[in-house]
């Protein structure tokens, strides 16, 4: 059954190498860590969320907004499959709403900030900013050329978006989402502005992202997207 329907456009990620032992606590049961060529990421995804319907229905005023959210990579055997899907460990929406249908239905982790957008476009390049403010403002702001660019096989890239579901741990409890869309393209980044304190945003385990460099900034398209109705593993 579908959850939700909607679009996630221009889709701002920000990725960290992360000392795995940091999400252990993190990690729901059943889960475990995926890593790509032998790093663990955490990604700060900033993005629009269009033409919003949950249960197939428009929601009056909840229809366009931003979100930002940290989250990390793990995979789940079932089977003779792994399902390689994402955790959130906070996801920041500008609608007190969005934060209640969230955390009370789907047990995630949703805060409620202040949050604006700038979306430019010239011949050349276009410009993408996202804002939100705990007791001060965060941003990210990245510059990138127009020509979108098809996704690569077993390119980072690939592995950042091609993470199909979401595992919630909740106590002892894991549930299990499925979102699905088709491959994004992409656009390359010219150029890039952070300013963001993870400690006072995330905790103090990811303290250590402000001191260091992202691995990568990537700029994605986005697509129409379905979430699927949550399920319990255990």
């Amino acid at each position: 059954m579908n959850f939700l329907k909607a679009e996630w456009r221009k889709l701002a990620i920000v990725n960290y190498e992360i000392d795995p032992r940091i999400l252990i606590k993190y990690l729901p049961t059943g889960t475990e860590l995926d890593f790509y060529k032998g790093k663990c990421y955490v990604s700060l995804i900033d993005f629009m969320f269009l033409n919003t319907k949950l249960l197939g229905l428009p929601i009056p005023f909840h229809r366009n907004f931003e979100e930002v959210n940290l989250r990390f990579y793990v995979k789940k055997k079932e089977g003779n499959e792994w399902k390689r899907g994402v955790v959130f460990i906070k996801e920041i929406v500008p609608k007190p709403a969005l934060s209640f249908v969230a955390n009370s239905i789907y047990k995630e982790h949703y805060e409620t900030m202040r949050m604006k957008n700038q979306i430019h476009h010239n011949q050349n390049d276009s410009m993408i900013k996202y804002s939100w403010k705990g007791k001060n403002w965060h941003f990210i702001e990245i510059t990138a050329e127009n020509n979108a660019l098809p996704m690569e096989n077993d390119s980072e890239f690939e592995f950042i978006t091609e993470h199909y579901y979401g595992f919630t741990k909740r106590l002892n409890k894991t549930s299990e989402y499925q979102v699905c869309h088709p491959k994004w393209d992409w656009y390359n980044v010219k150029n890039y502005q952070i300013e963001i304190c993870f400690h006072k945003m995330y905790g103090n385990d990811f303290e250590c992202l402000n001191h260091q460099e992202p691995l990568s900034v990537m700029l994605a398209e986005g697509s129409e997207i379905i979430v699927k109705t949550k399920k319990y593993l255990v």
